[in-house]
């Protein structure tokens, strides 16, 4: 959105419609015991020796980026750096993850919600990456009938329910 706005296109009434959280995963069967990363417990003192923790790339990929991002915030990113797998998406992260080729990795809790091959064994801190938000914008100069109803479908109730039931958080609603 932000992107389009640069390039000159009219954006109007922008809203961010939609948050999502950056969670740590181990495969389903892992015995790794939940905790909130930043508690105090270390990522790096989970992975074994020779393991490493499955990300979207980190240079590129939006899930990669937001890792990162909460990596160094938590003081974590010095020992993981040259310990990360990295994925050309958060699909392919959590890939990883799903056949057992990573012990940990770090996703969209959507898109972990979404596996039946991991589970989530933290969340990261708000605080600890930019949030995670879905903008929604009419890039028209004069939107049709189409488009008003559509963005209202979108910000009301029907979609807020479609939406929670895959893990997103509404951030706007009837």
């Amino acid at each position: 959105m932000d992107w389009l706005a640069d390039q000159g296109a009219t954006v109007d009434q922008r809203i961010d419609l939609l948050a999502n959280r950056l969670v740590l995963i181990a495969p389903r069967g892992s015995d790794i015991a939940p905790f909130t990363p930043g508690d105090g417990t270390s990522i790096a003192t989970r992975l074994g020796a020779g393991e490493r923790l499955s990300v979207g790339n980190t240079d590129h990929v939006p899930a990669g980026i937001y890792a990162k991002q909460a990596l160094e915030s938590l003081g974590e990113w010095p020992a993981l750096q040259a310990r990360l797998a990295s994925g050309d998406n958060v699909r392919a992260a959590m890939a990883l993850v799903e056949r057992g080729e990573a012990p940990l990795g770090i996703v969209y809790q959507t898109d972990a919600e979404a596996s039946d091959g991991v589970r989530q064994i933290g969340v990261f801190p708000d605080a600890s990456h930019t949030p995670i938000t879905y903008p929604m914008a009419v890039v028209t100069p004069s939107p049709s009938a189409a488009t008003e109803t559509l963005r209202q479908w979108l910000a009301g109730d029907a979609a807020r329910r479609i939406f929670i039931r895959y893990g997103f958080t509404p951030l706007t609603g009837d």
